[in-house]
């Protein structure tokens, strides 16, 4: 493609080179530059750019869009620009012709459900005949593809480069996950979306965001900012958690159309009556100047009924018919890693959830609280080189809740895992909770509510699943569908899943193997 028509509505000054040259693809990252190739030197988080300037000339980079002071060298051509991080992505929607106007793109934001969201829309835009792809934190996905997420949201270009695949493969709709980082780096600026959903708001990512005012901001600017620059023709709506006081908020102070859901709170889509049990959820919705329909889900959990009803609102908003609707909450029957019961009949229940937030472990266990017959036996850690000021909240969350909590490691990363574990314990309360050796737990009855910390993850979750007796409940917590585990530089294969259904299936062979 010539390099102006890539540069159309980018501001260039003192430019230098040839305008006209043909660019034969866009990076920016130096490994991936090839021949012709237009390099966009980005400071980064970590690393700067213009760094790598020198390794982009040498695998056949000819244009070099930057920042700082660079002399081209003879037959380079030079494109500075204030802001490269966000031309990067009108450069990518200028080499990509727009995809995102040719697709229904709805953005679904907040901390904690917006993959269990993805999914159940995934699943209700296929019950009414369409062909949906997905971005988020699991994978990105449409018709038959399916492509690893190294960020919840991609980067900007690559933002642009999916939605081109999507939009030539024949997707319809296109649901994603829009973290509060993509939208304070500009990442989905260059999109133009139909809708907006707001799950909720809570403490997480401070070690980037700073505060939780700062954190609300950048969820904010999506609705003020972001989503009313729609080229559609069509107006845009906002679907916000009336539940949620942070929700309550962008209702009061984004002027957009809404939609509002809830449980407890009165809004345009609402629970009428509910029935929450360990293997179902059903609910009377009713939806203003419209008749109540009924919802059946496999999806458990008050806070899974919140995801249904964000879901809901969201794919009526963009008009799919209300039998489809039901028809896709009900077709759903599991969420990688979100609270997915990997037991079998007949074993004690065990789930796996990718909660990692207080608010999110809280949500999950006092939802399995108003199940269980017996006890809740949680395993759970922190991710190293993120947030740690929710670290011994989320100890707290866990000893209240649970009758025995076995502290264990997460993604360590580059931090000591056991300085991971003294800030958890830090937060648990004093008096009435009792700490046990690892030896203690599974010799005898446990007197009392406790926790014990047990550094290796698979062996806290064997030690869990080993102790767990009939009517007890198992909840591994804070890795979900993640399939390794980050140690120092190493990531290492690792699936809370499949350690636990080995586990599980070692006790039943030991057991059938009984005189």
């Amino acid at each position: 493609m010539q390099l102006t028509n890539i540069l159309q509505n980018i501001e260039i000054q003192n430019f230098h080179g040839n305008a006209h040259g043909q660019v034969s693809s866009i990076c920016y990252d130096s490994r991936k530059c090839e021949e012709n190739c237009l390099f966009v030197a980005i400071p980064g988080l970590k690393t700067d750019g213009h760094h790598y300037i020198p390794e982009a000339l040498d695998r056949g980079a000819r244009f070099i869009l930057h920042e700082r002071n660079f002399t081209p060298p003879d037959g380079i051509t030079a494109i500075p620009g204030e802001d490269s991080r966000r031309i990067l992505g009108v450069l990518g929607k200028n080499f990509f012709g727009h995809p995102s106007a040719e697709l229904c793109l709805i953005a679904v934001t907040g901390t904690n459900g917006k993959t269990t969201v993805t999914y159940i829309l995934e699943s209700i835009f296929r019950a009414a005949g369409f062909n949906p792809g997905v971005l988020g934190t699991v994978n990105y996905r449409y018709g038959g593809t399916v492509m690893p997420a190294p960020n919840t949201t991609p980067e900007s270009f690559d933002m642009q480069r999916i939605l081109r695949q999507m939009a030539d493969a024949g997707a319809s709709h296109v649901i994603a996950e829009v973290s509060s980082h993509a939208v304070d780096l500009q990442r989905v600026d260059d999109c133009d979306f139909d809708l907006g959903i707001f799950t909720n708001l809570s403490q997480d990512h401070l070690d980037y965001h700073g505060n939780m005012e700062a954190y609300f901001s950048a969820k904010k600017r999506f609705f003020a900012e972001v989503l009313p620059r729609s080229q559609k023709g069509r107006p845009t709506r906002m679907i916000i958690n009336r539940d949620d006081p942070w929700g309550k908020r962008l209702l009061a102070e984004v002027p957009l159309p809404a939609w509002s859901f809830g449980i407890e709170t009165p809004g345009d889509i609402r629970v009428e009556s509910m029935t929450l049990s360990p293997r179902e959820t059903e609910a009377l919705v009713c939806r203003h100047g419209a008749d109540p329909f009924r919802i059946s889900s496999s999806l458990i959990g008050r806070h899974n009924l919140y995801n249904i009803l964000a879901a809901a609102a969201g794919a009526l908003a963009v008009g799919i018919p209300e039998k489809d609707v039901i028809t896709g909450i009900v077709t759903i029957h599991n969420v990688p890693g979100r609270l997915e019961r990997v037991n079998l009949p007949g074993e004690p229940d065990v789930f796996v959830d990718y909660a990692h937030t207080e608010d999110a472990l809280e949500k999950v266990l006092q939802n399995l609280s108003s199940f269980h017959r017996n006890r809740i036996i949680t395993v759970f850690g922190c991710g190293g080189d993120r947030d740690r000021g929710k670290r011994p909240l989320m100890g707290r969350a866990a000893v209240t809740l649970s009758d025995l909590t076995l502290l264990t490691s997460d993604n360590p990363r580059s931090e000591n895992p056991l300085d991971i574990l003294n800030q958890i314990e830090a937060g648990i309360p004093k008096g009435g909770i009792r700490k046990y050796t690892a030896e203690e737990v599974g010799k005898n009855k446990l007197p009392e509510k406790g926790y014990t910390v047990i550094p290796d993850r698979r062996t806290a979750i064997e030690k869990a699943i080993d102790i767990a007796e009939k009517g007890d409940i198992v909840l591994i917590a804070g890795k979900g569908h993640e399939d390794y585990q980050l140690v120092g530089a190493e990531r290492l294969f690792f699936d809370d899943r499949l350690v636990a259904r080995e586990a599980l299936a070692r006790i039943k062979g030991e057991k059938g193997n009984r005189p």
